[in-house]
């Protein structure tokens, strides 16, 4: 890896750590939406304790590597095919590097998706201790052509679109339930979710596991979780328009029948944090009349 300058690294990771949680916000908003048709859609309260991961590597880091990290995650799903979904997200983290000052990030992202997951709506806002990143917001459909389009109204006013073959959140983790449920396996798809400059589409590899027959360690949070079926997901992220380039962002959680996610793992590549299910409360749900 080169060697980069404080202010290169500080922008690098602001964009790669923005782009990652606005994706993580997402990914656990749409993976309680419409996990299982056959289970009640698990609404919930969900807090995650922040580490870093040991990387094991035997290199020496850069003054710039992150030598600790600290944070919080707190997650707020509500909703249900009638009315939609809606969830609240932030994410607070800290990483204090070899060298130089540690570097502060707050993100928040509240999203809305319709129950047919043929709109999706969406508001991004990002600061970190260098600078405070312009909000995005904005709003896209499908029509029934299958051709999708997105209206942004922040950070500019612009029309896109993003052709065929799109999928937002909910039907990506939608068909990575099926496949799971198919015995797992690889699954490529094309996925927007408003992150980034609100302009992008990812190219995604998901790779589930087989159905875990071993103990879970979320249910020391709560033991409902002990009794749920789940899987053990890796979601890679690739910015489509880079060509052959190593992903941006890999998620790895335990994926719960009922559309919780377990503790995470989120890999940046120079670095890695930890994200510790803490703390879970389950919410009511209003059934469709």
């Amino acid at each position: 890896m080169k060697a980069r300058s404080k202010d290169s690294f500080d922008q690098g990771f602001r964009m790669k750590l923005r782009l990652a949680l606005s994706l993580l916000a997402l990914c656990l908003s749409m993976e309680a939406a419409r996990a299982d048709a056959t289970l009640p859609l698990a609404a919930h309260r969900a807090a995650y304790e922040i580490s870093l991961v040991n990387s094991g590597d035997n290199s020496p880091p850069s003054g710039q590597t992150p030598v600790a990290a600290s944070g919080l995650i707190a997650y707020e799903f509500r909703g249900s095919a009638c009315e939609g979904y809606a969830s609240n997200f932030r994410q607070v983290t800290q990483l204090q590097r070899g060298e130089g000052d540690a570097i502060s990030s707050d993100v928040s992202s509240i999203t809305y998706e319709d129950g047919a997951g043929k709109a999706l709506k969406f508001e991004i806002e990002g600061r970190s201790s260098a600078k405070e990143d312009p909000p995005i917001s904005g709003s896209a459909a499908r029509a029934d052509s299958g051709a999708t389009t997105v209206d942004l109204a922040k950070p500019s006013e612009a029309k896109v679109d993003l052709g065929q073959d799109i999928l937002f959140p909910t039907q990506h983790i939608e068909r990575i339930i099926e496949t799971a449920k198919a015995n797992g396996g690889p699954l490529q798809a094309r996925v927007y979710d408003g992150s980034d400059t609100g302009k992008k589409v990812f190219s995604t590899l998901t790779v589930i596991g087989k159905a875990a027959s071993g103990p879970s360690a979320d249910a020391a949070v709560s033991d409902r979780l002990a009794k749920i079926r789940r899987w053990p997901v890796t979601i890679s992220y690739f910015d489509e328009a880079a060509g052959d380039q190593p992903p941006e962002y890999t998620l790895s959680f335990d994926l719960y029948e009922n559309g919780v996610s377990g503790s995470l793992k989120l890999d940046y590549g120079a670095f890695a944090l930890s994200a510790k299910l803490s703390k879970i409360e389950w919410l009511p749900v209003e059934a469709c009349n």
